[in-house]
């Protein structure tokens, strides 16, 4: 019989495979795409098995795999085949791109043992007479005596035991080796109302009759910490009824689909209009045919767009396949999650929802779910593209054109692109949905590679709420006002307030100030790992940076010439919160933005409170422009519209305009007219004007032009390339070899542009060049970016110094 062989992908940054024996009693459960524990070095990874065969490598001695993880393999072919177009089309290692597919590894962590050598079994034997110390003697004794107990040895708590194991590490009578080990999954407490234990009492207290009412009437069993607070009672009361064989409990596993805001929720019915009636037969059409397709659903804000999707879902399940939902926030997912399971969850086996939120149990918990087939619909961000679903039927793509679809870590990958390609290996329908979509998307389009569906009024014909731009020029002018509530800002939430309505304000950067200021030399306090400067926090009272998280204390004086003149410039989220809460005392104000909402469950609060109307006013970020439907909102405005817009990058015009579109969509959403006031000082740019007309396909022709005279996408493929290190010195070398390699290549068909200090040429202590590639044929830029890599390599460059980012959303 042959020897069988594996090639085994590791979560390392290199771009091969590795290749392992596979022990005989292995041979008939491995597959590819089953985990594997194998060594590696002085260590031991956990792997995914690519292929399969018989033929060792020529050279090099090849170890054994360890342990098979999986009875079923945990990715299934089509997944493994998009791994591969992974590998190929972003130029990111293997083990890279399918350590993103899989679940955290919660089932296993990770211990360093010791074990004797040869030599070291030899030393013991001779005793002190091996030439070692009394002390190294008595440890390597110790660990022989362990080993014998345990299969390993601990390592050494004591510190001066630490350099007594070093040293016989050092003359190799000792080896370390990394295991893998179980670990147990998190659980909590359920709590039950005893069937029948009221009966024989003829009175309940007020705290005890609603805790029966919620578990026997209303929710039924509940995770303690839920009941608590349902019933807004301690743990003492809970304590008590257990005590009096009122209540029983019992331990469960953590269940991460677990939301208490879905009691009780009944999503909305609406009859489709002829729009939505429309792109659900298209969408049926595509389903019935069994063929990959793309439709873009191209719809104004409050077009009724999620109600397509719920009914797209509806038609996939009902033929026996399963979908995929991907929304661009995690907040989103809460919402989304939450139709999906009040439409499916009874009838379809459940829902799943994957984050990057969940802890690393629950995320494993709901992965397995959908890989074990008891969920068939899957709601979650870019890293649900992955999720584990067969026979796979639609895949959504809410907001396709939101940044947050690109992952800026190895791999680099574009969650929607990789949704459709998904969808052509699976022969699925891909749904793109969007009130501003990407160029890319738009234009194939218009070119008939997508399907174009259109959505061109809002549901119960309700009117676009109308956009006016306030001139913040003209508003200075005029009363020499320096807040960033404007004068016209200001009236209409002194209006608003009046009629008992609400206001939602987006100013689109965190915290108090952008930067601190010296008077007296001008310098800014920058952050020690960045080219960038640090952001005030008044409320934390500190300084942070918004790429590495460092953070410092707010300096009495300035660091550089010792002046007691500092000063505060620009206006964040906090600052203006508080002028909200300033100049309208009388409001109920609250904000909502990655400070304030940094676990789920803050987040659900704060827009459980502006739904219910307990608040008036809610300021935030980004994280409220899109797809929220707040009913009683009236007014929308937008502070510092054009704060993007002076960004060093092609996209700039791009996002103003898809924001301020998104925003303005938020009011007017219910019976009430909404009005937005857009606030600026750069009014006649295009962007903004066609922002406040909301009219779309203008602005698409206008910039359109503009990529095509400048060759930018979608005429062009784009890649950004970084090169980065800490020192200055190897960062300048490399790009300097680098770019000597592409200046014979710099012509017609391939633009290169570099190397330069990137706009943000320091980033966590690392210095940063960049080059950027355009050409019309994709395939000449890989095939180029190929060989670049083949080059770095024999100049030593490492892998790691060099970052390659294909279709870049961002410049910077």
């Amino acid at each position: 019989m042959n020897e069988l062989y594996c090639d085994v992908a590791l979560p390392v940054p290199l771009p091969s495979l590795f290749t392992y024996a596979i022990p005989p009693e292995m041979a008939e459960s491995l597959r590819p795409g089953s985990r594997v524990l194998v060594p590696f070095r002085r260590r031991t990874f956990v792997g995914v098995v690519v292929t399969l065969g018989t033929q060792p490598p020529a050279s090099a001695k090849v170890r054994p795999i360890s342990q098979s993880l999986d009875l079923l393999p945990a990715l299934p072919a089509p997944l493994m085949a998009l791994g591969q177009w992974m590998t190929s089309y972003y130029l990111a290692p293997p083990g890279e791109v399918f350590r993103a597919m899989l679940p955290p590894l919660t089932e296993l962590r990770s211990r360093q043992e010791l074990r004797l050598t040869p030599a070291g079994h030899a030393a013991l034997a001779e005793g002190l007479e091996s030439g070692l110390s009394a002390e190294e003697f008595d440890l390597l004794e110790e660990l022989g005596r362990a080993e014998k107990r345990h299969g390993f040895a601990a390592l050494p708590k004591p510190e001066e035991k630490k350099s007594a194991a070093a040293r016989l590490l050092r003359r190799n009578l000792l080896q370390l080796q990394e295991a893998v080990v179980g670990s147990k999954r998190r659980m909590h407490r359920v709590i039950a109302w005893k069937s029948g234990a009221a009966e024989s009492l003829t009175h309940l207290a007020e705290k005890e009759e609603r805790i029966r009412q919620i578990l026997e009437v209303e929710r039924g069993p509940l995770p303690l910490p839920i009941l608590l607070r349902a019933a807004h009672v301690t743990r003492s009361v809970i304590d008590r009824l257990l005590k009096q064989n009122l209540l029983e409990s019992w331990e469960e596993p953590i269940d991460p689909g677990e939301d208490p805001f879905d009691a009780g929720f009944t999503p909305p019915a609406h009859d489709l209009n002829p729009g939505q009636a429309a792109a659900v037969a298209a969408v049926r059409a595509r389903l019935d045919s069994g063929e990959f397709g793309v439709s873009l659903l191209f719809g104004v804000t409050g077009s009724g767009k999620t109600e397509v999707y719920l009914r797209a879902i509806q038609e996939t399940l009902a033929r026996g396949k399963t979908a995929i939902v991907l929304v661009p926030e995690i907040a989103l997912t809460l919402w989304i999650g939450r139709l999906c399971r009040s439409w499916f969850g009874a009838r379809f086996e459940g829902v799943a929802v994957l984050h990057s939120a969940l802890s690393d149990v629950e995320r494993a918990r709901e992965w397995w779910r959908v890989r074990n087939g008891e969920a068939r619909v899957v709601v979650g961000t870019r890293s649900a593209v992955f999720a584990p679903v067969e026979n796979l039927g639609l895949l959504i793509v809410d907001e396709e054109q939101e940044s947050s679809y690109k992952q800026e870590e190895t791999p680099r990958y574009h969650g929607r692109d990789v949704a459709i390609v998904r969808g052509k290996l699976e022969k699925a329908a891909v749904l793109l949905g969007s009130a501003t979509p990407s160029m890319e998307s738009f234009h194939h389009a218009r070119v008939g590679k997508y399907d174009l569906l259109r959505l061109a009024g809002r549901v119960e014909d309700r009117p676009m709420a109308p956009v006016e731009i306030v001139d913040l020029r003209e508003d200075f002018r005029e009363g020499h006002n320096t807040s960033p509530i404007s004068a016209v800002l200001r009236r209409g939430i002194t209006e608003n307030l009046a009629a008992g309505t609400q206001t939602l304000i987006l100013i689109n950067r965190r915290g108090y100030s952008w930067f601190v200021l010296c008077r007296s030399c001008g310098a800014s306090v920058h952050c020690v790992n960045c080219s960038i400067s640090l952001t005030y926090h008044k409320q934390r009272n500190r300084l942070e940076c918004h790429y590495c998280g460092a953070m410092q204390p707010v300096p009495k004086k300035c660091p550089k010439c010792d002046s007691q003149y500092l000063h505060y410039f620009g206006e964040g989220s906090e600052q203006l919160e508080e002028r909200l809460r300033n100049e309208f005392p009388s409001a109920r104000v609250a904000r909502l933005d990655r400070d304030t909402a940094r676990t789920k469950r803050q987040y659900q609060e704060t827009l459980a409170a502006f739904a219910g109307g307990a608040l008036d006013i809610l300021v935030g970020t980004q994280m409220l422009a899109k797809g929220h439907d707040f009913q009683r909102v009236t007014l929308v405005g937008v502070v510092s519209a054009d704060s993007t817009l002076s960004l060093p990058d092609f996209r700039s015009a791009e996002r103003a305009f898809q924001l301020l579109t998104q925003v303005a969509g938020r009011a007017g959403r219910g019976q009430l007219p909404g009005r937005v006031l857009v606030q600026t000082f750069y009014p006649e740019h295009y962007a903004i004007q066609d922002a406040a007309k909301q009219d779309y396909e203008a602005f698409f022709d206008r910039e359109l032009h503009f990529r095509r005279m400048m060759s930018y996408p979608p005429f062009t493929a784009l890649a950004n390339i970084i090169i980065r290190d800490t020192s200055l010195e190897n960062a300048i070398r490399w790009s300097r070899q680098l770019g000597q390699f592409f200046a014979p290549h710099d012509g017609k068909t391939i633009k290169i542009l570099g190397p330069a200090a990137a706009p943000l040429a320091r980033i966590k202590k690392e210095h940063r060049f960049q080059f950027l590639l355009k050409s019309p044929q994709r395939s000449l830029l890989t095939k180029l970016l190929q060989s670049a890599l083949s080059y770095a390599d024999s100049r030593e460059i490492p892998r790691t110094a060099l970052l390659i980012d294909m279709d870049p959303l961002s410049l910077l």
